[in-house]
Parts: structure tokens; C-alpha cells; sequence
């Protein structure tokens, strides 16, 4: 263990992962590893592996579950109450926020196109990654034949992605045990 590591008092442990909550919606663990182990040097690599492997098993968001065990780390149960809190006090304040302006101006024909437009973008972002991930398919036609299923199901049919999820699942298992099969004959 390191021993240039440093604990936080309660108002640095709030401060920390509120500045977490604050700068990233989503994918923040790249986030809470720099202000954990570089910046503020809380933890050290070592420690951040095992709370985040920690994390990782538990139920719940890993960033969650780690703010959890860092708390408890340094204040007991009233600081895992600490870095949960200010974890989730930024992102809750503009979700609600964001509810009530949608609330209050959706009817608004600006703010209707706004979000046209920023679901036109949600869409592009989302078919750019389908398609990076497409690109490391391997290449066998069960594959893209699920491709064009799921496409078929939610853009054509309009199905929502649960009936969309129960349908391919077992499809994509089977395709895949066969896949294997056929492998192992070989």
C-alpha cells in the first residue's frame, strides 16, 4: 500500500464525488479514477481495482456502489451517505430541472424541434456505434441476419425493446450455440 496516500475529511469526501456527479452523466468511473488515485490520492491503484472489482459484483451502478465502499472507507456509514449523496445531487437537480422546463414548454413548436433535432442527433451517435460495433462482428451471416431483425423489429415495426429483447435473445442463443456446434465439428 502506498503510503503518500491521504484520507479526506467529510467535506473533501462531499466534494470530491459531487464534482463526479457534476461533470459526467453516465461513463464516470474514468472520471472518479483520476480524482480518486491521481488528483486527490485517496487510493491507490491497487485499492481502486478492488473497490471497483467490489463494485462490479454488487447490484446497483458500479460508481454507486464504489462511492459506497469509499465512504465507508473513510467516515463509516455516514460517509458512504456522504459520497452517495453528493454523487447523485448534480445529476438529480438537472434531471429534475430539465422535467420541469420540459413540463412547463413542450407544447412550445422551438422546443418541440429542439428535441427533433436532438433526437435526430441520439439516433446518428446511436447508429455510429452500431456501426463501429458492426465492424468487429465476425463475419457470418446469423449475425447480420439479427442486425437486420432487431432493425426490422424497433425502425419498422415499431415494437418496444422489451418484446424486441425477448425475441431476438433466444434467437441470438440458439444461432450461437449452432455457431459453436459447428465450430467444434471441425
Amino acid at each position: 500500500m502506498e503510503t503518500n496516500l491521504r484520507k479526506p475529511d467529510r467535506r473533501e469526501l462531499f466534494a470530491g464525488f459531487f464534482s463526479i456527479g457534476l461533470t459526467g452523466f453516465g461513463g464516470v468511473l474514468p472520471l472518479a479514477h483520476n480524482m480518486l488515485v491521481i488528483r486527490r490520492r485517496w487510493l491507490s491503484e491497487a485499492d481502486f481495482a478492488e473497490l471497483l472489482g467490489l463494485g462490479q459484483v454488487l447490484p446497483g451502478p458500479n460508481i454507486v456502489n464504489v462511492a459506497v465502499a469509499v465512504g465507508a472507507r473513510f467516515h463509516g456509514a455516514a460517509g458512504s451517505l456522504i459520497a452517495v449523496a453528493a454523487l447523485l445531487l448534480a445529476p438529480m437537480a438537472i434531471v429534475l430541472t430539465l422535467a420541469s422546463l420540459y413540463a412547463r414548454f413542450h407544447g412550445d413548436p422551438l422546443v418541440a424541434g429542439a428535441l427533433r433535432g436532438l433526437a435526430a442527433a441520439a439516433a446518428g451517435l446511436i447508429l455510429a456505434m452500431g456501426l463501429r460495433l458492426a465492424a468487429n462482428l465476425e463475419r457470418r451471416g446469423w449475425s447480420l441476419a439479427v442486425v437486420a431483425a432487431g432493425f426490422l423489429e424497433i425502425a419498422v415495426l415499431r415494437w418496444p425493446l422489451p418484446w424486441v429483447l425477448l425475441n431476438l435473445f433466444p434467437l441470438t442463443l440458439a444461432l450461437a450455440w449452432l455457431g459453436r456446434k459447428r465450430e467444434a465439428a471441425r
